[in-house]
C-alpha cells in the first residue's frame, strides 16, 4: 500500500504590512492538510522571522534561484498562495516581470496551469490606480482567483494596518473550491 502525500502549497509571500503574520497562514493551511513551502519576495524577508516561519511550515524558507547541480529544489506545487500582495508584486506579475525567484514561480507556474489564489494588500489610494485595475484584470484572465471585492478583501486607508485582520482563510477557502 503506497502513502499519499500532502499536497504542496507554495507560499508566495510579499512586503506588505500583514507578511508578519505569515504563519497564521501557514498554521491554518497545515491544519488543513497542506505541506507548505515558503517563498518570500527579496523585500519580503525583512519582514519575516525566517527561523519561525521555517518551523511552522517545516521546510526551509526559498527565496532566490538555485544554482545548476546544487539540489533543494522544491517539490512540484499542488497550488499557490499569493498572500499578502504587494501593488508592487501584482504589477509586476501582470506585467510578466520575473526578476526574483516568487515572481519567476509565478510566471512559469501560473503559465502551467497550477491554481493560483491572489490575496492583495493594498491600500485604497494605490487601488484606484488604473494600472492596478489592469494588472488585476490581467490576473484573472490568466485564471488566478484574484480574492478582490465585496465580501473578500477590500483596500484599507492609507497609512493604516490591517495586518491583525487579514482574511488568510479566504486564499484556502478559493483554492479548496478549485479542487472539487
Amino acid at each position: 500500500m503506497t502513502e499519499r502525500r500532502a499536497p504542496v502549497l507554495y507560499v508566495i509571500v510579499c512586503a506588505a504590512g500583514p507578511a508578519e503574520r505569515v504563519t497564521v497562514l501557514i498554521e491554518a493551511a497545515r491544519a488543513r492538510g497542506w505541506d507548505t513551502y515558503v517563498v518570500p519576495t527579496p523585500t519580503a524577508e525583512d519582514f519575516l522571522d525566517l527561523d519561525e516561519v521555517q518551523r511552522i511550515s517545516g521546510h526551509p524558507v526559498r527565496s532566490a534561484w538555485r544554482r545548476p547541480g546544487d539540489g533543494g529544489s522544491l517539490p512540484a506545487a499542488d497550488a499557490i498562495v499569493v498572500a499578502p500582495a504587494s501593488y508592487n508584486s501584482i504589477n509586476k506579475w501582470a506585467a510578466g516581470t520575473a526578476d526574483c525567484y516568487a515572481l519567476g514561480l509565478l510566471a512559469e507556474l501560473g503559465g502551467a496551469g497550477t491554481p493560483i489564489a491572489l490575496l492583495p494588500n493594498v491600500n485604497s489610494a494605490f487601488a484606484a490606480n488604473r494600472v492596478y485595475q489592469r494588472s488585476l484584470d490581467e490576473l484573472r484572465a490568466s485564471g488566478v482567483h484574484v480574492l478582490v471585492g465585496p465580501g473578500l478583501i477590500e483596500p484599507h486607508p492609507p497609512r493604516t494596518d490591517n495586518a491583525e485582520h487579514f482574511p488568510w482563510h479566504l486564499a484556502l477557502d478559493a483554492l479548496e473550491r478549485s479542487r472539487r
